[in-house]
């Protein structure tokens, strides 16, 4: 979906009156209907209004809830993914499951094919879940800004066996004023005169021809670089601030498992275990080598899962999540029975760290993809305006394969801002940063910092027309979306 449509379907949002009559479609997988477990049990998950309470001020957000009020879902792996999904909101909308490999027709990007879902309409989705991960579900649209979005988990067996115990963050950038009007800014001139200022001649420049991204430095202090377009009034973690955090109870040298999900639309985060070491296990909900440290980078639209030992003399930890950039943090606590929980700032002492790709590069995949020549090659560079605020893929119009095709993406950041590049209905493995290749990380969303490359490849599996887009929000609606369009779709 383009930049013009995005914004026809969130104005389009308000045009519709809430009605009371229900009426249901259905989206079928490609398994055909024989093929799929028949014990199944549809799963309820309604598009809803919720009432949250940021900053001591009444707010009025979305949410995806189930008749039981349970925010999300928890799946079995190798299961079905079968759902209704009703729109409970007065407005239009669609849902994408991210992490997820649907067929086409249930990936969620309005008209694509999908249209959107009516105010009191439902709509079935049936599809085989696929592999375990920790995965979400969003709107693609405006209204994710509106908190449109909860976890989507899908536990394999061996999950199941482990004696840990689970705990899900779900990270968010809040603000009161509506996505529009934060989208207007960015576009308006008081937004233009900002983003100059922040940007230099560098992030307005496309590469010459004769230039490639590998002989251009490489720069790791970027003055220049723009961290966040966004000053937003709160940062939440499980829709809390740090001003009332969640306190999970944990036990005395328990294992707990972190399923942490940048749900963020223009905010990236680093990590803080604070005293404890802890091992990532898992990005994007693919299973990497073990890595451990205290301090870990997610940027917005990824996952990562995080295990960790609680002392055997107990306390309360903080689990927090540090602005890129800035001295604003949030995050959860866990805490052993009777202890002290102290009170946490909302403002740190220090500034989260600039996102760079020195973690990407240290991440080595369990399930790598199977070494073959690339049937098809592509040169992509990002680069924006950022007078007009409009972002671009310079070489995506054509990104085109045929079923069973290995497809490698080298993508330059001709921009001053980082962009998190995700891909829908696959997921790919990086093999490449700054020309240097290596056996890096599968994944469905990997960060470009400016002057940066990165080579990401991927198996032609799943047939439809597959937004690749920035995963910061108001990049996606200003034109950084493209489409990976399979020339036979069955």
């Amino acid at each position: 979906m383009y930049r013009r449509d995005f914004l026809k379907t969130a104005s389009a949002a308000t045009a519709f009156a809430f009605s009371l009559s229900s009426s249901k479609g259905a989206v079928a997988g490609t398994a055909a209907e024989s093929d799929l477990p028949q014990d199944r049990k549809t799963l309820s998950l309604s598009v809803s209004k919720r009432t949250l309470d940021v900053n001591g001020k009444s707010a009025e957000v979305y949410g995806l809830v189930q008749p039981d009020g349970t925010h999300g879902v928890r799946l079995d792996a190798e299961g079905l993914f079968d759902v209704e999904l009703a729109n409970r909101i007065g407005e239009p909308t669609l849902i994408h499951w991210h992490g997820l490999t649907p067929p086409w027709n249930a990936d969620g990007v309005p008209n694509n094919p999908a249209a959107l879902l009516k105010p009191a309409e439902t709509r079935s989705y049936r599809f085989p879940v696929g592999a375990g991960g920790t995965h979400w579900m969003h709107a693609h649209t405006l209204q994710e800004q509106r908190l449109l979005a909860a976890p989507l988990i899908v536990r394999t067996a061996e999950d199941r066996k482990q004696d840990e115990q689970e705990v899900v963050i779900l990270l968010h950038d809040f603000s009161f004023a509506s996505p529009e009007e934060l989208l207007a800014k960015l576009k308006g001139p008081a937004g233009k005169a900002a983003n100059a200022m922040n940007h230099n001649m560098m992030g307005h420049m496309m590469p010459k021809d004769e230039q490639s991204m590998s002989d251009m430095p490489m720069m790791s202090m970027m003055g220049g670089m723009d961290l966040n377009d966004i000053d937003y009034d709160a940062y939440l973690a499980n829709d809390r601030t740090l001003d009332d955090p969640e306190v999970v109870a944990v036990d005395r040298n328990g294992t707990v498992r972190l399923r942490i999900i940048n749900g963020a639309t223009a905010t990236a985060f680093t990590i803080d275990l604070g005293g404890i070491t802890g091992t990532v296990i898992s990005v994007d909900g693919q299973a990497i080598k073990p890595v451990n440290g205290k301090t870990f980078p997610i940027t917005m639209g990824q996952r990562l899962d995080i295990r960790l030992r609680i002392p055997m003399s107990g306390g309360s930890f903080p689990v927090l999540a540090l602005r890129e950039g800035g001295i604003e943090r949030t995050g959860i606590v866990l805490a052993t029975k009777d202890a002290a929980v102290s009170k946490l700032a909302t403002r740190g002492d220090i500034k989260g760290g600039v996102l760079n790709l020195g973690f990407e590069a240290s991440l080595s995949p369990l399930n790598p993809l199977v070494v073959r020549k690339p049937d098809r090659e592509y040169d992509l560079t990002l680069a924006g305006n950022m007078q007009s605020y409009e972002w671009v893929i310079s070489g995506a119009d054509d990104l085109s394969a045929d079923l069973g095709d290995r497809l490698e993406f080298t993508i330059g950041n001709m921009s001053m801002m980082a962009h998190p590049m995700h891909l829908h209905g696959h997921h790919f493995q990086v093999v490449g940063i700054n020309g240097m290749r290596f056996e890096g990380a599968v994944r469905d969303t990997v960060l470009i910092p400016p002057m940066q490359q990165v080579t990401l490849a991927f198996d032609a599996n799943n047939p439809g027309s597959w937004p690749f887009h920035c995963h910061h929000l108001y990049h996606m609606a200003s034109g950084m979306m493209a489409f990976v369009k399979y020339e036979k779709m069955g």
